[in-house]
């Protein structure tokens, strides 16, 4: 189910577009399926906490989670576009994972952007073509114990 960026553009916009987003996201097959929910979403899109329960149909064969990787998907990329504004372009160049520890509860994920982040962002961008900005995300237990860690590089053209 690809969306549009023009259709993402709306969700993004307007002072309610966390509220859409978590909806949305909610409701996107892929992430109704895995069990990912956005727990918490500042109006300003700079904080989004993310977590997944695990269940019979998102568990592996050996009984832990599946989507760890996806659960950390579009959410930077969302961010930087709501904050970035609609002449910007993001998306993923890369991305790795390393697996820690074998998780079979609730997991979960912060995102966080910084406005010296989105600053120098602007800054570069005003004399480059496009920047490229490197990303680490924990995913944890419950104890706030890290099971994985992913390593995304998004990167932003105007």
């Amino acid at each position: 189910m690809a969306m549009s960026r023009s259709v993402l553009l709306q969700f993004l916009g307007g002072a309610q577009s966390s509220h859409r987003l978590r909806r949305w996201i909610h409701l996107w097959p892929p992430f109704l399926g895995a069990a990912i929910r956005i727990k918490h979403i500042v109006p300003d899109m700079k904080a989004m906490d993310v977590e997944m329960k695990l269940r019979f149909w998102n568990a592996s064969y050996v009984g832990s989670h599946l989507s760890l990787f996806a659960m950390t998907g579009p959410f930077y990329m969302l961010m930087l576009m709501a904050n970035l504004g609609c002449d910007s372009m993001v998306w993923v160049r890369s991305a790795s994972i390393r697996y820690r520890k074998i998780q079979k509860g609730t997991v979960r994920a912060e995102f966080r952007l910084t406005d010296a982040q989105l600053d120098d962002s602007r800054d570069k961008l005003k004399t480059l073509p496009k920047i490229g900005t490197v990303f680490q995300i924990a995913v944890m237990d419950d104890a706030g114990v890290v099971i994985a860690e992913v390593e995304k590089l998004l990167q932003v053209r105007k």
